[in-house]
Parts: structure tokens; sequence; C-alpha cells
């Protein structure tokens, strides 16, 4: 019977060892996906956003966003400034994944419209000019960062259009008011056409061009 008691204990033992390395296991596989890739971001230090893209029509836009502060380089930004052209804002810092994820589109965004009225603009409240200045230049990022570690100019965007995730990009239209937001990681493609979209609206006080079939004749 001693013996039977033993085994029975060891036994026992046994099986709360491997209950223990399984719920090991399972705990370090919350939040992963099929590929992988962790989605559970509650220790990660972000807010996640899931890519939904909200956006507004030009006539129930609200007033002009006043977004300003100073860069990496201790240069100042101010939207105002770019007036007459769409303006991108993105809110990231330099820790979270899917901010490093999406740095090059937002690159390529940049370049790639420059020369058709595109402004790019980053708004980091986390990290410091040294960590913002490292990050742009591992990406080769070409437009500057508001250093927003006082809060003043989130605060001043939060109270127009709310940021509920990081990275969250607003789009601006021409005459500055919030025109689009993507809460999340953003796509390319989802970009690319809301930026041709605002480029396709007509600059403050432009007239539009007569249809050739109400042209005048001479």
């Amino acid at each position: 019977m001693r013996a039977r008691g033993a085994g029975g204990a060891a036994r026992l033992a046994g099986a709360a060892a491997a209950a223990v390395l399984l719920a090991l296991v399972a705990a370090c596989g919350v939040g992963q996906s099929g590929g992988g890739r962790s989605t559970d971001v509650a220790d990660q230090g972000y807010q996640s956003g899931d890519g939904s893209t909200t956006t507004w029509p030009a006539a129930a836009r609200t007033g002009a966003v006043a977004l300003s502060g100073t860069d990496a380089d201790g240069q100042g930004v101010d939207v105002a400034a770019w007036r007459g052209d769409v303006v991108l804002v993105n809110t990231w810092y330099a820790a979270c994944p899917p901010c490093r994820a999406e740095a090059p589109t937002l690159v390529a965004l940049a370049d790639d419209y420059a020369a058709k009225g595109l402004h790019v603009v980053g708004l980091n409240g986390t990290d410091t000019a040294g960590t913002v200045a490292a990050f742009t230049r591992q990406f080769a990022v070409p437009y500057p960062t508001i250093v927003d570690t006082d809060g003043s100019a989130t605060a001043a965007l939060q109270g127009i259009v709310p940021l509920n995730a990081v990275p969250t990009t607003i789009l601006l239209d021409r005459q500055g008011r919030v025109a689009a937001r993507v809460l999340g990681l953003l796509d390319d493609s989802t970009a690319r056409a809301l930026i041709d979209d605002l480029l396709a609206e007509p600059a403050p006080g432009a007239s539009r061009a007569p249809d050739a079939a109400t042209e005048p004749t001479p």
C-alpha cells in the first residue's frame, strides 16, 4: 500500500508539473495570430487600432486645425503655413511596432506626393528629441515630427478629432480641416485614395474652370 501511495503521489506531482507547463505555453501564445505575429497589445505600450477609416464630406468639416510645435532639430513647425495644400498628420513613437511597420509607407507617400501638394508631419508625444532624430535617420524620414512632450499639440488635435489609437493618421484638406482619420496601421492603397480625393478638391478661393460646353464662343 505504501509503494502504491508513493507512486500515486509521483503521478500527481507529474500531472501538476505538466499542467503548469501547459499553462506557461498557453500564456506565451496569447495574442498570437496564425502567422505568429502578436496581436495582444496590452503590455506593449500602445493602443491598437483596427485600420478603420472615417471620412467627413466637405460640408461637414469643422474649422481649420491649429497644430504647431518644434521638431527634433529645434525648428518650428506650423501646419497653418501649408494652407492650400493637403496635410497628413501621423501620431507615432519609436517603440510602437505598427508605427515602425508603417514608416516605409509614410516615407513613400511623402516622396511620391511632395510635388503634388501633400505635406506630411509626425506627432510624437512620448519620445525625446534624440529618439525622434534616431528614428528619422533609421527610416530616412523626409518630413518633420513635432516633439510634443508637453502634450499641447496633441491636445489641440484631440479637441477636434479623437485620437483613439497609436498610430493614428489624420488628413487635413486644403483649408486645414479634418477630412479623414485612420486608426492603426496605415494601408498604402487606402492612404493614396484619400490623398488623391483631397488633392482633387479645389484650393480655397479657387474658381472652377467652366466646362467646355458652357465656354463662351469668341
